[in-house]
């Protein structure tokens, strides 16, 4: 039985097997990073319909996560998917009490938000500052509230422009673990969840993650159910975050250098 994967990359890797039609891949490298883009241009197949990037790296537990080919490559990126103006709320998805589920509230902590700054203030002439909202929304065994009903009831309040949603994923392929990062335009489609989608949220919903798990082999585990994690997965959370944070930072505020959104984030 075929591991279960979040990577449209790896459902469709580049060079291997037959690509059905509807599915357009392009590869590409520069500077130590790999970027493969999967176009799903139809629905019916093992992936919802939408652009998916994904960017691998150097292992995150030991990356330099302030680095700015690094944040570029993933700003610029994630740019061509967000509409170009408007409220973005970024929702760190995952249970912030699991090391390897904890990316997206941990990310979440470090955006920039202006929302407040740009609704209360008079900026000056010429400012350009984009307002954006974050927060957390837990996980419902907690709470006691889906994550979707959470969305939706901020969605109607505040009708933002866009849905920018981080979450750990999961991976087929080891290699993968703590060192890619996935861009879609076709939201989060959990497992056992209401998907988070332009069609539940009613506006367009980015998915950013980063594979923190994969599944054990079932022949290795006397056929339970398990998962994997690396070792190192605190500095890959911690790492991953930070250059999460401030590439999405970034991508929504490029009148910053990295140095400054650094520091008004510290």
């Amino acid at each position: 039985m075929a591991m279960y994967t979040d990577i449209a990359a790896e459902i469709y890797p580049p060079g291997k097997g037959t690509v059905p039609n509807g599915v357009k891949i392009y590869t590409a490298s520069a500077a130590g990073i790999g970027l493969t883009r999967v176009d799903v241009e139809r629905s019916g197949l093992r992936r919802p319909q939408g652009r998916y990037i994904t960017l691998d790296m150097p292992q995150f537990a030991a990356i330099d996560d302030k680095n700015e080919a690094y944040v570029w490559a993933i700003a610029s990126q994630l740019r061509t998917l967000l509409p170009k103006e408007g409220l973005v709320l970024v929702a760190g998805v995952g249970n912030p009490g699991v090391t390897a589920d904890a990316l997206g509230p941990a990310t979440a902590a470090k955006v920039f938000v202006t929302r407040h700054i740009c609704e209360a203030a008079q900026l000056p002439p010429g400012t350009r500052l984009r307002p954006v909202a974050a927060f957390a929304p837990g996980v419902e065994g907690t709470t006691g509230m889906a994550t979707a009903e959470l969305l939706q009831s901020m969605v109607q309040q505040m009708k933002p422009a866009a849905v920018l949603c981080v979450d750990s994923l999961c991976t087929s392929d080891a290699r993968r673990l703590g060192c890619s990062v996935q861009l879609s335009t076709a939201g989060l489609v959990p497992q056992n969840a209401t998907p988070l989608t332009q069609q539940t949220l009613g506006v367009p919903v980015i998915a950013v993650g980063v594979p923190t798990v994969m599944e054990a082999d079932s022949l290795q585990t006397g056929g339970r159910p398990m998962v994997m994690t690396p070792k190192d997965i605190d500095a890959i959370i911690r790492h991953g975050a930070s250059l999460l944070s401030l590439s999405i930072n970034k991508a929504l505020q490029p009148a910053f250098s990295v140095g400054e959104l650094t520091f008004l984030t510290s």
